[in-house]
């Protein structure tokens, strides 16, 4: 980072020196990137960012911002440079032991919290004051706690946000990965919700089947995000995807459908049909994926989710 005019640069100065050259190094969003990058090493929010915007860059950090935008700028997503991402209001430490959460799948949490209320209605006063509250808790029956199972939980972004929006759901997470499991367990840690999330190794549903050692696992929810791209697209995605991303959280087969028709042929299997199933897919996939949904089960819903981009991006089954 060189000196201006004989003086140090300020932060927008380095800021705007930051984003040249990841734009130069083929970063798509290096504007956004590099500001990210920035809040990291100065250890700031953006309001005092924009506040101390032409203050001069301290010469302490320097060295780590360079160490930051090096990474970056060789292909590595932010999000594991600075080892976090915001998942629905909440923070979560990501490593390249599992996926980036998205925002579309903010939209299958959302979807889920809202079909799980229709039929298990949250505890009634829930906006009331605590006092309120306190009065009806000796005479009000407790809600029924839905049994709530993650396939494929990554970093936990989806069962510890489901376990912190609905406390009296219960939640179990799984993951066919050990170093997700770990990272899945601090997340939830991290955010009060360890009592009330259990974390089980294993491949798709076959830990929960009438067939396991312990006799499976009643569900009432079932919620996935597998991995669903072709393995023939794995070749062309990003190269901050391709390189760093866990291939196991990416490759769904020759058509990307494998992880759903297993799924959807061990439904059956369970010790209980789910009353709601809700997948994230792929593009153009929503509708191969509900046809599995239909061919397993009687459903009296079946419908999809389109995300911001347009794309039908979740099924979501109930019955």
């Amino acid at each position: 980072m060189e000196r201006i005019s004989g003086r140090p640069p300020t932060l927008g100065e380095a800021w705007r020196a930051g984003a040249d050259r990841l734009g130069q190094a083929g970063v798509e969003e290096a504007n956004a990137d590099a500001e990210l990058l920035l809040l990291y090493a100065l250890g700031v929010g953006k309001a005092e960012l924009l506040r101390d915007w032409r203050e001069p860059f301290p010469p302490g950090k320097r060295e780590q911002w360079e160490e930051l935008l090096e990474r970056r700028a060789t292909g590595v997503p932010v999000q594991y440079v600075i080892g976090e991402q915001f998942f629905y209001g909440r923070a979560f430490e990501v490593t390249e032991a599992v996926l980036i959460p998205r925002p579309e799948t903010e939209l299958l949490a959302e979807a889920v919290l809202q079909a799980g209320d229709l039929i298990w209605p949250p505890e009634s006063g829930d906006g009331a004051g605590e006092a309120a509250k306190g009065q009806a808790a000796a005479s009000a029956p407790a809600p029924f706690a839905p049994i709530v199972l993650d396939v494929g939980t990554g970093s936990g972004a989806l069962a510890v946000t489901l376990a912190a929006e609905r406390p009296f759901w219960r939640v179990t997470a799984s993951d066919l990965s050990e170093a997700a499991l770990q990272v899945a367990r601090g997340n939830a840690r991290k955010h009060g919700a360890d009592g009330r999330i259990s974390f089980v190794q294993g491949d798709l549903l076959t830990p929960f089947l009438k067939s396991a050692a312990d006799g499976g696992l009643v569900v009432d929810i079932l919620v996935s995000n597998p991995p669903y791209i072709p393995s023939s697209d794995i070749p062309g995605l990003q190269r901050e995807v391709r390189d760093h991303e866990p291939h196991l959280a990416l490759d769904g087969g020759d058509d990307g459908l494998n992880p759903y028709r297993t799924m959807a042929g061990q439904l059956k299997e369970l010790p209980q049909l789910p009353r709601i199933v809700a997948w994230e897919v792929g593009a153009g996939q929503a509708r191969d994926v509900a046809e599995l949904l239909r061919a397993a089960a009687d459903w009296a819903e079946i419908r999809f989710v389109v995300d911001y981009a347009g794309i039908e991006r979740h099924v979501v089954a109930v019955r």
